[in-house]
């Protein structure tokens, strides 16, 4: 009996010991932050809020919150909800919720091959965000299998979208940058390259290596940047010239330290196509005497073509990746349901068709201004009202399951995958996050379990504390409504 009592204090004394020890490693994993999940009276949410936002950090800080219940008009907490702010890559909840209402979760965009008589072939894109490498090569494969293997004259028609393809609104420094890429007919491979910098012997300038090597050959490369001893400190500076093809990079690399990887905006896009589909016929034994860039519009015979993945696939990635090249495609491929007039700005087309899906989905028009699809423009204005009344109405059509799973999961996935790990909202949050230089914001759905179900915005402008203490406070918020009982 003894015996027993003894092994059973060893076994209690070991359990406690693990459990210490589970603990700790929880503590020690990087975490937004780490909340207790306890309960929060509904008649106690506006106090905690304030307790949040009028700390002395963000004395200067402009905060616009709206929180309801979704399936009312009941309102739980509103902070400036009225007033315009600039909702970063909140924007795409409005691009992704038009392009859903209009297009359908089974549209698709096709790109396609023509045979216009005499060897000449000519390729026409629609603006599909998806396509890759992988497609030229489904092509080029069609191609070859039809006994095709010379091409006299190759013509590039990416003549679908018109205007600029880039938004002159857009800064300068985001344009480099893969995030900014140009968004035209013929895509690939979202129009951006890789470049990865890596240390070399100490004293020699830094390893580059394009993740395709021919890219070697394309950009012209001021490489002014060193390999130092180990364990010093690091960076690296990686700047595109105005007129796009050169690339400035600086800065120094301890020779133990890791590799950086950089994704920079081609500057010519049609050009980068011709490049890549003449690289990939090459492969498969097609030769192409000539390639030239053309609008001409003859689409009788179509002897190839390929199809994205469907609008429901595509809305994930736009939202849960916030991938902001996919938004302005979305944005273009709404013009199809719009006649155009001549010579009208695709852009412009798809965001009529935007407004006028807003307005069906119960948002009132007032309550925005904008001016392009993904939210890198700071021209596009909102208030935290017409986001919710976006996510309300949405909610309550056909295609609500559809658009939910377009978005991020607080601490699961997209954007929001470290976020709010061990908290009460983990896992039953679904929202979009936007951040820019002074901007962080978080719209979503939150279904509270022992509250009804919730729609909030938050969104925070003209702030000089770095984003991620933004974040957190957000966070902190959220995470009460994921707390949130009757009392």
């Amino acid at each position: 009996m003894v015996k027993k009592y003894f092994i059973s204090l060893i076994i209690l004394f070991l359990s406690i010991q693990i459990g210490s020890i589970q603990e700790i490693a929880k503590a020690q994993t990087p975490v937004t932050q780490i909340t207790p999940k306890k309960s929060i009276c509904s008649t106690q949410l506006s106090s905690a809020i304030n307790n949040i936002i009028n700390r002395p950090q963000f004395s200067r800080v402009r905060w616009g919150i709206l929180i309801k219940t979704l399936s009312s008009d009941n309102i739980l907490y509103s902070q400036d909800s009225q007033k315009y702010f600039i909702p970063a890559s909140n924007m795409k909840l409005f691009t992704t919720a038009a392009a859903l209402q209009q297009l359908g979760a089974d549209f698709r965009i096709r790109t396609s091959i023509y045979d216009d008589g005499n060897g000449v072939l000519r390729v026409v894109g629609r603006g599909d965000p998806s396509f890759k490498n992988a497609q030229l090569t489904i092509l080029s494969k069609q191609l070859y299998q039809q006994g095709i293997r010379e091409i006299n004259q190759l013509i590039a028609d990416d003549s679908y979208f018109q205007g600029e393809v880039v938004n002159s609104s857009w800064e300068w420094e985001d344009i480099q940058a893969d995030y900014g890429a140009p968004v035209n007919s013929l895509i690939i491979n979202e129009n951006a390259a890789t470049l990865t910098i890596s240390p070399q012997t100490i004293g020699q300038p830094l390893k580059l290596e394009w993740a395709e090597p021919t890219e070697a050959y394309w950009w012209k490369i001021e490489n002014n940047t060193i390999t130092t001893q180990a364990n010093e400190p690091g960076f690296v500076e990686v700047n595109r010239d105005l007129k796009g093809q050169i690339i400035r990079i600086k800065g120094q690399l301890a020779v133990n330290s890791h590799p950086e990887i950089t994704g920079l905006a081609v500057f010519d896009p049609i050009t980068n196509f011709i490049r890549q589909f003449r690289q990939n016929l090459a492969r498969e034994g097609i030769t192409v005497k000539e390639t030239v860039r053309s609008d001409y519009h003859n689409n009788d015979k179509e002897i190839a073509a390929v199809e994205s993945p469907p609008l429901s696939k595509l809305l994930i990635e736009t939202n849960v990746n916030s991938n902001n090249l996919y938004a302005e495609a979305l944005l273009r491929s709404l013009a199809i349901k719009k006649p155009a007039e001549t010579n009208q700005n695709t852009a412009d087309i798809g965001l009529e068709v935007v407004r006028e899906t807003l307005t069906q989905l119960g948002v009132e028009p007032e309550g925005y201004v904008i001016v392009d699809g993904s939210g890198l423009s700071r021209k596009n204005l909102t208030t935290p009202a017409a986001l919710v009344q976006l996510l309300q109405g949405i909610a309550k059509s056909s295609q609500a399951e559809v658009f939910r799973a377009s978005l991020p999961i607080a601490g699961v996935k997209g954007t929001l995958k470290n976020r709010f790990i061990n908290t009460a909202a983990a896992g039953i949050m679904q929202g979009k996050t936007g951040s820019m230089t002074g901007i962080s914001a978080l719209s979503g759905y939150v279904n509270a379990p022992n509250y009804q179900p919730l729609v909030f915005s938050i969104i925070v402008n003209q702030s000089e504390q770095p984003g991620r203490v933004m974040r957190t406070a957000i966070d902190e918020i959220v995470v009460l409504l994921a707390q949130l009982k009757r009392c």
